[in-house]
């Protein structure tokens, strides 16, 4: 009889990926190794290997439960308008920068079909903020909505970059002004 799964499984699996995350971002998706992914989370190769058969299926287990809650964050914020899906949003990566910096660097070295979990959630993204956008600017369509949609994810996307906690303003703050500042930029649309 095939055994069951332990009863701390998702928990272990959790700690893999965060642990997993840390150390591909530092070093690389394209460099990194499973042998130092699981050095990095303190556990053994055959532990690893246990819970993920490939590199790229630990990478795609990291971006995958990443974007289902940042997802689930922003289809709940969404109907409050553009402020409040910018907030949750910023607060869904607040926690993630590692997430963030492998799905913006490496989600292209995964084969296709370990890719579009990931990219159904972006079009999803880009969905609901083209959405927010328009309940402030119904008249903004086609290119210029576009446009205006990916400005917004210009401001919020590269905060893991410079963003650091206990200096300047918190993400919540950040949050307010890339709010004000997209605000203000649609109004001279």
């Amino acid at each position: 009889m095939p055994r069951g799964l332990a009863h701390d499984h998702e928990e272990k699996r959790c700690a893999l990926r965060r642990g997993a995350a840390q150390y591909f971002a530092q070093n690389g998706f394209d460099r990194a190794s499973m042998a130092g992914a699981a050095k990095a989370c303190g556990v053994s190769k055959a532990l690893i290997y246990h819970y993920y058969d490939s590199k790229e299926a630990l990478l795609s287990d990291i971006l995958s439960t990443h974007y289902d809650h940042v997802t689930a964050r922003a289809e709940e914020a969404a109907p409050n308008g553009l402020r409040a899906l910018m907030g949750a949003l910023l607060a869904a990566f607040e926690h993630a920068d590692a997430e963030h910096k492998l799905q913006l660097e490496s989600l292209h070295m995964l084969p296709p079909e370990l890719q579009q979990p990931v990219l159904a959630h972006q079009r999803t993204l880009v969905r609901l903020m083209s959405g927010a956008l328009q309940m402030q600017r119904p008249d903004l369509s086609g290119d210029r909505l576009r446009a205006a949609t990916m400005t917004v994810f210009g401001i919020i996307n590269w905060v893991y970059q410079w963003h650091r906690p206990g200096k300047g303003l918190s993400r919540a703050e950040f949050a307010e002004l890339a709010a004000d500042f997209a605000e203000g930029g649609l109004e001279r649309l």
